[in-house]
C-alpha cells in the first residue's frame, strides 16, 4: 500500500483522521467531549472509540452529542451507524427528533438508524419521513427502505 495514502478502516471507509493510539474509553471520552481540544484530536478519539466498540464506547460517543460542533455530531452519528450497535438507537432517535439540531446531524442520525437495522426506530423514521427539511425526510425514507429490505432478507432464510 502507498504510504502517502490514508488507511482504509476495518469499516471500509477512509476516515478524515487516523484513530488515536489511546485505548482507554475514559481518556478518549474526555478528548472527544473537550470543546477546547483541536477538532483533529477529537476526530481521532471518535474513530478510536468506534474501533473499540461496545456499549461504553457508544455512551462516550453519545455524550459528545453535547458538542457545539455540527461537524463532529454528524461524524458521531455516522460512526454509530458503522458500529451497528443497538445500544446507539435511543441516542440517534433523540438526535433525529431534536428539531433544534443541525439538519446535517438529523439526516445522518436517520441514515445511521437505517444502517443499524433495529425496527424500534421504524415509527420515528416514519414520522420524520414527512419532515419539512427535505434532506431529513429523504434520509428517513432511505432508512425505512433499508429496514424493510433487511427484514425481507431475514424472511428469506
Amino acid at each position: 500500500m502507498d504510504n502517502d495514502r490514508p488507511e482504509i478502516s476495518e469499516f471500509g471507509s477512509v476516515d478524515p483522521a487516523p484513530p488515536s493510539a489511546a485505548s482507554s474509553v475514559s481518556t478518549l471520552r474526555k478528548t472527544i467531549c473537550d470543546e477546547d481540544e483541536k477538532m483533529f484530536q477529537r476526530m481521532r478519539a471518535l474513530f478510536a472509540l468506534r474501533n473499540i466498540g461496545g456499549e461504553e464506547s457508544v455512551d462516550a460517543l453519545a455524550e459528545a452529542f453535547g458538542s457545539s460542533s455540527a461537524l463532529l455530531k454528524h461524524e458521531i452519528a455516522y460512526v454509530l451507524g458503522q458500529m451497528q450497535d443497538d445500544h446507539a438507537v435511543p441516542y440517534l432517535i433523540e438526535r433525529l427528533e431534536d428539531l433544534e439540531e443541525d439538519v446535517m446531524v438529523r439526516h445522518e442520525a436517520a441514515e445511521a438508524l437505517g444502517a443499524i437495522g433495529n425496527r424500534r426506530a421504524m415509527s420515528t423514521l416514519e414520522k420524520f419521513a414527512k419532515d419539512e427539511e427535505i434532506v431529513v425526510a429523504e434520509s428517513c425514507e432511505v432508512a425505512i427502505d433499508l429496514l424493510e429490505w433487511v427484514a425481507s432478507k431475514r424472511m428469506e432464510y
